[in-house]
């Protein structure tokens, strides 16, 4: 990041920071466009928490250092997120890929945008703020979250605002927005100054996605009564357990490539108590390119593992960066018989043991142990907590 832009993103975040942290009283009369637009889902005199909400002890990872949720920044974050003005037609929001239903990602294998449909699968969101990786995209060109969240508006086929192909570029954006009436409020109310600029889009953003947290899940429940993962929970069924011990042991494999005993390693890539991916992790194995030909070898990111299926035990939506994959089985079949293919130069080689893809050797009622814990992970909050709910009537 160059001087000047540094300077500016940290300016920013130290007036949202000393300006978003104070409770004083406002005047309804200071705010008629947000009191008008937004009554009965926002309060600018009661906000939702969005800063102090409880995370369990076992949870180490924050990524908030560098911008600090605030409830008013986060609350601007909501209704950026949810606008269908940071479009170029109207037509899309970041709430129109990131569904709240579906656990903040997509039920389809690929997101319309206002020019057609998405290159890659839309990621789900949850639990951001405690990733072990803090790149984003499933090739993690974006070193932050808070670049992440300009880029979709950026892009000609998802929100049309790219500076080519006859776009206008983020400047005709913030034109845009300084128009309508509500965003001078709010950035007033949030900044100080109803002045906008990508950087403030990005940080009010960021915090809101930062804010979006699932830790009332089965799995939670059992973690908080024993020391570590490794225990047995008193509140899982025996196959629960079973599929915890085969998610967090690694396999033992011959020379062949075949397991012999030990589980399955998941938490090799997908560690508790977070079940983010590894920021080491290289390719998968999937190299499809969603509605294109030829391979792609760069997708080396992942969502989380919680909140992956719904409050039924249904996925949040097809699996990977393709979108190819419809169901759990599906997934644990891919990984448990590794094809190496001649151009994939860039495959995670704790999939390729001695070199040979590995062979995963499924024994009787292993991979339904598997798929009855990951149904553990997923809390229901989530999905209807009006705080992350559209603002908009």
């Amino acid at each position: 990041m160059k001087k000047s832009t540094s300077l500016l993103f940290l300016g920013s975040i130290m007036t949202l920071f000393s300006c978003s942290n104070t409770s004083e009283s406002v005047s309804t009369e200071t705010y008629p466009n947000v009191v008008a637009t937004f009554a009965g889902k926002i309060d600018l005199n009661n906000l939702s928490n969005y800063a102090n909400q409880t995370k369990p002890a076992y949870i180490t990872k924050d990524n908030t250092a560098d911008n600090p949720i605030t409830d008013k920044g986060a609350t601007l974050g909501r209704v950026l997120f949810y606008d269908k003005n940071l479009s170029s037609n109207n037509t899309i929001s970041c709430a129109s890929c990131h569904i709240q239903a579906n656990a903040f990602g997509d039920d389809t294998d690929a997101s319309d945008g206002v020019n057609g449909t998405t290159t890659r699968h839309a990621m789900r969101l949850i639990n951001s703020r405690f990733s072990n990786e803090r790149k984003f995209f499933w090739d993690e060109r974006a070193t932050t979250l808070e670049n992440q969240t300009s880029q979709p508006i950026q892009n000609h086929i998802e929100m049309g605002f790219s500076g080519t192909s006859g776009d206008g570029s983020i400047t005709t954006l913030i034109t845009k927005l300084q128009s309508i009436g509500y965003y001078k409020e709010l950035f007033k109310y949030v900044y100080g100054s109803e002045e906008i600029t990508e950087n403030k889009l990005q940080l009010a953003l960021a915090q809101f996605i930062r804010s979006i947290q699932s830790f009332d899940s089965k799995y939670d429940a059992g973690r908080s009564t024993v020391q570590n993962d490794n225990q047995a929970f008193p509140n899982f069924t025996a196959q629960e357990n079973l599929g915890k011990n085969l998610f967090l042991t690694p396999p033992v494999f011959d020379t062949n490539g075949v397991r012999t005993s030990g589980g399955f390693g998941c938490a090799g890539c997908h560690a508790a108590p977070e079940f983010d991916i590894d920021p080491n992790t290289k390719n998968n194995g999937i190299i499809g390119i969603l509605n294109g030909t030829g391979i792609d070898i760069t997708n080396t990111r992942a969502p989380s593992l919680r909140d992956l299926v719904n409050t039924n035990g249904i996925p949040n939506g097809p699996m990977m960066h393709t979108g190819s994959f419809a169901t759990l089985q599906n997934v644990i079949g891919h990984y448990g018989n590794i094809t190496i293919a001649p151009r994939n130069t860039n495959l995670d080689p704790r999939l390729t043991p001695g070199g040979i893809g590995q062979q995963l050797n499924f024994q009787p009622g292993e991979v339904n142990a598997l798929i009855a814990f990951i149904k553990t992970l997923s809390g229901t909050n989530v999905y209807i907590d009006p705080k992350w709910s559209s603002p908009f009537k």
